[in-house]
């Protein structure tokens, strides 16, 4: 490996670790030119490249880093540790990856990041839904709420906050979520 510093192609390893969940590896490399340190990644090249069909008709090659963002822009702050978006993006891609398929929708990979935010935090889920399915007013939003809500368990993970206020209290909080709608629509 080149050195990143000096140029020289004479290293050594001083130290391999496993990352992103095993599908890397991590190298601490020494120089033995300039005896600096640096970092180096191997993963497999993947031979299955995946392009997402958008809602246009138009084809672009898959971005996990896309869907990295919008995960992060629906969970924007919500009490959701960043190893769990990482992993529920790992999810999504395994799943992807799995149908074996070249070209995919990019409804499906929406759909599917859908299926897993639902169960991670019922916010982030209406705030990705509303993007989704293109929500065109508030009514969209009491009525993907109140799926959710008669969807999910009665007792959410405790990591998971309030998609209500007053949520402990039972139809309170739909009730007024119900009236702050009609306010304003």
């Amino acid at each position: 490996m080149r050195c990143p510093f000096c140029g020289a192609d004479d290293d050594k390893v001083i130290d391999s670790r496993a990352a992103d969940g095993g599908r890397a590896i991590r190298r601490r490399r020494q120089c033995n030119n300039c005896h600096k340190r640096f970092t180096t990644r191997e993963a497999v090249d993947d031979t299955i490249r995946l392009t997402v069909i958008k809602k246009d008709g138009s084809r672009v090659p898959y971005e996990r880093a896309k869907v990295s963002a919008s995960v992060e822009a629906a969970c924007y702050k919500r009490a959701v540790p960043a190893e769990a978006i990482l992993a529920l993006r790992d999810r999504v891609e395994d799943e992807l990856f799995k149908t074996g398929k070249r070209e995919i929708e990019s409804l499906e990979i929406g759909r599917r990041v859908m299926d897993h935010l639902r169960h991670l935090d019922g916010v982030a889920y209406v705030r990705f839904a509303s993007i989704y399915l293109r929500f065109n007013d508030i009514d969209d939003f009491i009525n993907e709420a109140q799926e959710l809500r008669e969807a999910l368990p009665e007792s959410p993970s405790p990591d998971q906050q309030a998609l209500f206020d007053g949520e402990a209290s039972g139809e309170a909080g739909g009730a007024r979520a119900a009236g702050d709608g009609s306010r304003a629509g």
